[in-house]
């Protein structure tokens, strides 16, 4: 089966490639144009997968490109996006160019070249504060963000493709993925990247709010579910384990399992603001069990003790390490 890949470059795009040339399927994948030649996280993998992926380099947010990189393919899983919240605040008209717009121009030469599957990635973020918990694909979603706001916007867009004109769309809902090449404007990492560097005071944001972390690998794993599965055209899925967990306690396990004590300096570039901050995200992913077969391996709180330690294991390499800018805030 012949898979386009948006967003292949990217912190979960890469590692789902990966997962996708492990099962045997023929996969291209779009890293976003550079001058530098760069592929992003891509160039990390190894050597042997990243000869059998067909990689083009491009803008999501280019309808001509966009055709071409669609043209021949029989899945399309589109996870190319802006996903940064504090830049949201900064640039919102760039979030809405390519999360709208981009999600726009895949729809489009899907629907021109009939592709089989369409996957659109979605995010937690839309549901805002959680109005009840666990949440599931019913709760109302509340943009608090720009960035969240466009994530909507091209959600109902993806479905609105589906409901017009049958094209074979489903909403793939991740709630809070985390592993190794994460980008450090994620709590995780932030952390992880912190005292990986030898820092003993931390500069953190908010550490009330609470959410449901899911290891990259189990992210990866649920997409490719819902790819093989025949019963989720038009269905809006989440993914997640349903374990709930605050910040402060989530930094508190990344210490102890790297047996380091620290003191917590709270750095108000890293504060939403209140009205924007989600403070509660626990998911509800039965439906992802009903529809496919997908179950997280690292669910509850051994799981996420397991996920932890191998992300800390992978920042402790000196060359992954020096990729970050671990005292910088990074937008």
């Amino acid at each position: 089966m012949k898979i386009l890949v948006t967003g292949a470059d990217g912190f979960i795009g890469s590692h789902l490639t990966e997962l996708l040339v492990q099962r045997g399927y023929d996969v291209r994948a779009l890293a976003a144009y550079n001058s530098f030649n760069s592929w992003g996280w891509l160039d990390s993998i190894p050597e042997q997968t990243k000869s059998s992926i067909e990689v083009v380099s491009g803008d999501i947010r280019d309808a001509t490109f966009v055709r071409h990189a669609v043209r021949g393919t029989e899945a399309v899983l589109h996870l190319a996006a802006l996903i940064a919240i504090p830049y949201s605040y900064q640039a919102p008209g760039s979030y809405v160019d390519t999360n709208i717009h981009g999600t726009l121009n895949v729809l489009e030469a899907a629907r021109d070249f009939d592709v089989a599957k369409v996957l659109h990635t979605s995010t937690s973020e839309v549901y805002g504060t959680a109005d009840y918990v666990p949440i599931d694909e019913e709760h109302p979603l509340k943009g608090q963000s720009p960035y969240s706001a466009s994530k909507i916007g091209a959600d109902q867009l993806a479905l609105s493709y589906f409901r017009s004109f049958d094209t074979p769309v489903t909403v793939v809902r991740p709630f809070n993925t985390y592993g190794p090449r994460q980008s450090a404007r994620a709590v995780i990492p932030t952390v992880i990247a912190q005292v990986a560097a030898g820092a003993t005071k931390l500069k953190m944001g908010d550490l009330t709010p609470t959410r449901d972390f899911n290891y990259v690998a189990d992210t990866a794993a649920g997409f490719e579910a819902i790819l093989r599965s025949e019963n989720t055209n038009g269905e809006v899925i989440n993914l997640g384990t349903g374990y709930e967990i605050s910040v402060a306690d989530t930094l508190a396990m990344i210490c102890e399992l790297m047996s380091v004590e620290v003191e917590i300096e709270q750095e108000q570039q890293r504060i939403r603001p209140e009205k924007s901050e989600v403070f509660r995200l626990c998911a509800d992913a039965s439906k992802a069990a009903k529809l496919t077969d997908w179950v997280p391996q690292y669910g509850d709180n051994d799981g996420l003790r397991r996920g932890l330690k191998q992300t800390i294991d992978w920042f402790r390499d000196a060359s992954n390490l020096k990729l970050y800018k671990a005292g910088t805030y990074n937008v």
